[in-house]
């Protein structure tokens, strides 16, 4: 291969080289995530907790594009879990520094039908994990010759008021305020925090929630970036572009894409 040719391989798979782990990475968003990542040259370990055959789909799309992939199960909201699941990657990948904390759950409910076990099952599935994840991987994020990456994946709820979505809603801010915090404890170590915010997308879980169809309706007439419609590779496409070394300068942030819709009023 010539210099030239070398050069234009680099320019077009830019995460040559990292070591990735998406949670939550079998459906929706972090599918788009992780098989652009792998697009873009990284190894990817994908993982889930129950949807193991759509996990194993994304393992073969990745291992198709010729970047080395791996499954790992594990429960991102149990701290024991996410150390067992970041010792196994670094094992087989030999080290791990980019990590997106994507995976997300809690019913859609009004706050006056909220119990403790609700409340706190939500915080523990949606804010807690970044933490345990960066725990985790403190050492072998920061070990790396280049910046390690931490990227999250937030929700408008953590900045609107949005119909039974009280307790996602709080959970998604807490992460977001997490996400800044681990910046600035992290940060001089050579390790990039932030967010990303999408729009609203009809994915699974979106349809699920009562309303749904309306509330993205609304959304879409609500964007001003001509006929194009929001999608899960819209917002991997950002996720993959903090996970490289372009956006180094880019800490502490929450990025929101979502054609400019929470910019009107």
């Amino acid at each position: 291969m010539t210099l030239d040719e070398n050069t234009d391989t680099t320019k077009a798979r830019p995460l040559t080289g990292r070591c990735a782990l998406v949670t939550g990475a079998s459906r929706g968003i972090g599918r788009s995530i992780a098989l652009e990542l792998a697009r873009q040259g990284a190894s990817v370990a994908v993982n889930f907790l129950n949807s193991q055959d759509d996990a194993v789909a994304v393992a073969k799309d990745i291992d198709a594009m010729g970047s080395q992939v791996m499954l790992v199960k594990a429960n991102v909201s149990i701290r024991d879990d996410v150390q067992a699941m970041v010792a196994e990657v670094q094992d087989k990948f030999g080290g791990l520094d980019t990590i997106v904390s994507n995976a997300a759950a809690g019913g859609f409910r009004d706050l006056n039908d909220l119990t403790p076990v609700n409340l706190e099952a939500t915080l523990r599935n949606n804010s807690a994990p970044v933490v345990w994840l960066a725990q985790a991987a403190a050492e072998s994020l920061a070990a790396e010759p280049h910046h390690g990456k931490v990227v999250a994946v937030s929700s408008h709820g953590s900045q609107w008021a949005v119909p039974h979505y009280g307790a996602i809603g709080a959970s998604k801010a807490a992460l977001e305020s997490f996400v800044r915090h681990l910046a600035l404890e992290f940060g001089d170590r050579g390790v990039n925090f932030n967010c990303v915010l999408p729009g609203i997308i009809p994915t699974d879980a979106i349809a699920s929630m009562p309303g749904a169809e309306s509330l993205v309706d609304a959304a879409t007439e609500r964007m001003m970036v001509g006929n194009r419609r929001l999608c899960e590779q819209d917002v991997a496409s950002v996720v993959a572009f903090l996970c490289d070394g372009a956006s180094d300068l880019i800490q502490g942030q929450t990025i929101v894409v979502d054609g400019g819709v929470s910019i009107r009023i």
